[in-house]
């Protein structure tokens, strides 16, 4: 399939990607977005995504994303890219009424929320998948830029399971186009901002060790963050360097996001699942690499995850 033939003859497109977007969601989204107005340009195109961080910035048109979604808008085609309709936020109502409605995921959690579903766990990141879906003809250096930005946020910087030998060819054709790619990984994958190496400093400091030192987790409350004046997107990273604590099988990093409710993010070494923990409570990822929001205390939600982390794990006692 090649997604010029979903929309040829569409006169109003949209793309939206998931709440609290990351660097594969910003990466598809831009990199279809800037496709799109490549093939297309007498179509209206616009982006439907909360405000990305800044060190995306480098990914042209940036600035064309639309923060706040029209009530009464209806859409040829609507793309709903790296999540299903349940994590599109304010967009959902607009993806609803769209005369076509086309899902591209990498997530295995994802059944498909679209007319036209293509949904590939085996790839690393759904920019990935899109480079694929693309005709490469028809790609330039920004689209190059966009999708492999993506690619390297999802697989972190081709150190996660979730790369694959295509996944490399890909990556090599796309920095054929000549953009400077260790500068794109600087700037977007490691570059701190001084509170967030100080918040991020603050979560490996108070984080704990449990279950025989195999597991580790770490909290920021709402006042830390108020404290640190740093919004959600600045905690980007911290369950990375928890999980590089030597003998961690898992890894665990929450922040408080309302009254009782924390956002949950979960990486693993190997032996735990956390695709299927996450699962089980609402949530959802890859078998390294998952999150899901939880209801309840701290403590209450450790002890809730730790029950599920020892089941996986007294597999290798």
């Amino acid at each position: 399939m090649r997604i010029i033939d979903e929309v040829k003859d569409a006169k109003t497109i949209a793309i939206s990607g998931h709440i609290r977007p990351d660097g594969d969601c910003v990466g598809s989204v831009m990199g279809l977005y800037l496709y799109l107005q490549k093939e297309l340009p007498g179509a209206q195109i616009d982006v439907y995504l909360e405000k990305p961080s800044a060190i995306f910035d480098c990914i042209s048109h940036i600035g064309d994303i639309k923060t706040k979604c029209p009530a009464d808008k209806v859409y040829d085609v609507y793309f709903a890219l790296d999540c299903n309709d349940e994590r599109l936020g304010d967009a959902l109502p607009l993806y609803e009424k769209a005369g076509k409605k086309v899902n591209i995921d990498h997530h295995v959690s994802n059944t498909g929320c679209g007319d036209i579903n293509i949904i590939e766990p085996q790839r690393s990141s759904t920019s990935e998948l899109l480079y694929e879906l693309l005709d490469p003809d028809r790609i330039d250096e920004e689209i190059a830029k966009a999708i492999y930005i993506g690619i390297i946020h999802d697989t972190g910087v081709f150190k996660y399971s979730n790369t694959s030998p295509r996944t490399l060819q890909v990556a090599a054709e796309l920095i054929r186009f000549g953009f400077d790619f260790p500068a794109l990984i600087e700037k977007t994958f490691y570059e701190k901002t001084y509170v967030q190496t100080q918040i991020m400093g603050r979560a490996v400091l108070e984080s704990v060790r449990f279950m025989e030192e195999q597991c580790i987790v770490s909290m920021v409350s709402r006042r830390m963050m108020e404290f640190y004046q740093v919004e959600p997107k600045d905690l980007d990273g911290i369950v990375n360097q928890l999980q590089v604590v030597s003998g961690v099988e898992c890894a665990i990093f929450m922040y408080e996001t309302g009254t009782l409710e924390y956002k949950v993010s979960m990486r693993s070494a190997g032996k735990v699942d956390v695709a299927a923990i996450a699962v089980k409570f609402g949530g959802g990822g890859h078998v390294r690499a998952a999150g899901c929001t939880m209801n309840g205390t701290y403590h209450d939600n450790i002890n809730n995850l730790s029950i599920e982390i020892a089941e996986q794990l007294k597999n290798y006692v």
